[in-house]
């Protein structure tokens, strides 16, 4: 049997083989100087840094907003969610979601892979309905207003 992401549950592989991961999902706003430069830039280092840390994930960015799933060893993902809070690239950082468990990989093969934003709003909508803290539920609802008052991304 799959669970929700298409993987074995763990409760039908062998636990001992099953690395102990964290995960963490946000989303944040771009600061006014990022563009679509800077973001390969960004993309370009993180896969030089995640391989080195054993870090995989993926990243979304369009319409000057960041929605970002990573994955790795704990200790590593709790260092790279405290310098993201720390980089002035963004801001409006809303964790949407973290945990940590024995389970496989998502992104076994991407240190970083980016992926093109067409679907963002629909992902922020169902975030914002499942956000349970304050400040992160008034972040969230700029970045989605955000959104509504600029196209999603550049024409051509």
């Amino acid at each position: 049997m799959f669970d929700e992401y298409g993987l074995q549950r763990v409760s039908e592989l062998d636990d001992a083989s099953l690395p102990r991961l964290r995960h963490f999902v946000y989303c944040s706003r771009a600061a006014e100087d990022v563009d679509d430069a800077e973001v390969g830039r960004i993309v370009e280092s993180a896969q030089r840094r995640n391989r080195a840390h054993g870090i995989t994930g993926v990243l979304v960015f369009g319409g000057g907003v960041f929605f970002q799933w990573i994955e790795g060893p704990p200790a590593q993902i709790k260092n790279l969610i405290a310098s993201l809070h720390n980089d002035p690239r963004h801001y409006d950082i809303v964790s949407l979601s973290q945990s940590e468990e024995k389970r496989e990989r998502l992104y076994p093969n991407w240190e970083m892979e980016r992926v093109e934003a067409n679907d963002i709003c629909v992902v922020l909508n169902d975030a914002l309905e499942s956000v349970e803290d304050e400040s992160s539920a008034a972040a969230l609802k700029r970045i989605v207003m955000h959104f509504s008052s600029m196209p999603l991304l550049p024409p051509g």
